[in-house]
């Protein structure tokens, strides 16, 4: 009964892997029999064109086991087309291993490739390659928990592909075996590199292929062609092949490409993770620190920058590649962010270690420690990258609370202040300001101060606090100043006096950006 169950797997293609990764006389058997059910014409038809073994196989609606090796296949395939070689030869040995590239999968499904150093590598079999993966994954410290495997083929190739099966359709369409073949289910070559990888990954890896953060992606272009930033040199290659397969499928007598001789793919082989957001709030405590970088004229801007602190503490702790820093608007330079602090995104790009493994505490801790007396984070969460979307959503909705030191021109009364607190919802143009202009559009925008009070200070009447909250987007400085009248109305129009901002805080951002 179990001989019967694996004599039908082996029939409809389903030849499982062995634990032990090794091939057993039984199931390279079964495998024989299958092949020794070909048409021996068909065979050696394809055998002529330059067809190799595995894709033989697909063509018939079959494919062989991951450790199944390029040269025992050949010979089966040889003895169905009435040739007897002898796999134990070194002759046929080494007629395998100078033997043409194929002409459909142009290497792929022979494991023939060239790497990075334009050298052509040969592997035995689909393990063979599956540990090639394994060894750069663990080379590189990757957690692994599950993985995902993408892979990219050239254009051309699927051209090949189409262009064998119309060949074949039109010299055997009539036969019965061929009608079989039909109404079976035949895999594409992308499709094929993953089924014979896949297994041995599974194995090697110790977890299960599905969907995962980690990746394995294999990008098979035309070897001869390094791929330039825009793509353009592979895109002109891939466009000479498909011509080539064009005048392929006008001439079914032969499948050779009209170049002559099939070349192996170039590959590269990338292991690597997806992003992993984490989502806090920070306060700056500095007014010589912006929030990212900024560097004017080759000179920089301030001593450090919110983005680098935050960044260099929690990078080396996810051991990722880079960093992305996102926040919820920014301050200026010389404005701290206090209160409850300003909503940013951080995205680490590749990390290595599993997001499940992060402590959230331990990062606190490390950027807090860097950022000393200038900056602090709090609030640290691992998110999904929905949050960065709900930030963006949420910015042009928030409101904004600020503390503004300001002198006036003359002393304030009480009904001067009674008259600011008064002011509720209040809606101001904004054109661009002056200050901004060389980086910004000139627009005017319509924003709103919800609200304002004055808090005096003690021995001053020129001198007091101005407290407001705003709509998100507000200039506050050119609102207290007037920008040259370029923002109506502001402060000193309102108080009908000349009125300068010495200081300014961010007290709260009202902005809720977690997961919904």
């Amino acid at each position: 009964m179990a001989a019967k169950e694996a004599e039908d797997a082996a029939v409809s293609g389903d030849i499982n892997q062995p634990e032990n990764v090794t091939a057993s006389d039984e199931e390279l058997r079964l495998l024989d029999d299958v092949v020794r059910s070909f048409p021996s014409a068909p065979v050696k038809h394809l055998l002529s064109l330059g067809v190799c073994p595995q894709c033989i196989l697909r063509l018939f609606g079959k494919y062989g086991p991951s450790y199944c090796s390029v040269s025992h296949l050949l010979g089966m395939l040889s003895e169905v087309a009435g040739h007897r070689p002898n796999p134990n030869d070194p002759t046929f040995q080494q007629s395998v291993c100078e033997g043409s590239i194929c002409s459909v999968c142009y290497g792929i499904l022979q494991f023939i490739y060239m790497d990075e150093k334009q050298t052509m590598v040969r592997k035995e079999c689909a393990n063979d390659l599956a540990a090639s993966i394994h060894e750069l994954a663990r080379q590189e410290g990757y957690q692994i928990d599950g993985f995902f495997l993408e892979v990219s083929i050239p254009s051309f190739i699927v051209e090949e592909d189409n262009a064998i099966r119309l060949s074949m359709k039109e010299k055997y369409e009539s036969e019965d075996w061929f009608k079989e073949i039909l109404q079976s289910e035949t895999i594409s070559v992308k499709d094929a590199i993953k089924l014979y990888i896949t297994e041995p990954l599974e194995t090697l890896f110790g977890v299960k292929s599905g969907p995962s953060s980690f990746r394995v992606r294999l990008t098979y272009t035309p070897s001869g062609v390094l791929k330039s930033e825009n793509g353009e040199e592979c895109n002109k290659a891939c466009k000479r092949r498909k011509k080539d397969v064009l005048k392929k499928c006008m001439d079914t007598r032969s499948s050779r490409p009209s170049n002559g001789k099939a070349s192996a793919c170039f590959l590269k082989i990338q292991c690597y993770r997806t992003p992993i957001f984490i989502l806090g709030r920070y306060l700056k405590y500095s007014r010589n620190i912006s929030q990212t970088c900024w560097i004017i004229d080759d000179e920089r801007m301030g001593e450090l920058s919110v983005e680098e602190i935050t960044g260099g503490g929690i990078l080396p702790l996810c051991r990722g590649d880079n960093y992305k820093f996102h926040a919820a608007g920014r301050e200026d330079i010389d404005v701290r962010m206090l209160g409850s602090g300003r909503p940013f995104l951080l995205e680490i790009q590749n990390p290595r270690v599993l997001s499940s493994e992060l402590s959230v505490k331990e990062m606190e801790e490390k950027v807090n420690t860097l950022g000393g007396e200038l900056i602090k984070v709090k609030n640290l969460k691992v998110v999904d990258d929905q949050v960065w979307t709900l930030m963006r959503e949420g910015e042009a909705e928030k409101q904004k609370q600020y503390a503004a030191l300001v002198w006036t021109s003359r002393e304030l009364e009480d009904k001067d202040l009674q008259m600011i607190s008064s002011r509720k919802d209040m809606k101001i143009l904004q054109n661009t300001p002056v200050r901004v202009l060389h980086r910004r559009s000139p627009l005017e925008r319509e924003k709103i101060i919800h609200w304002m009070t004055i808090e005096k200070i003690t021995g001053s009447t020129q001198y007091f606090l101005l407290h407001l909250c705003t709509q998100a987007g507000t200039y506050i400085k050119e609102f207290v100043h007037g920008d040259l009248g370029r923002t109506y109305p502001s402060l000193g129009s309102i108080l009908g006096c000349r009125a300068e901002i010495l200081q300014l805080d961010v007290t709260d951002v009202k902005m809720d950006c977690r997961n919904r």
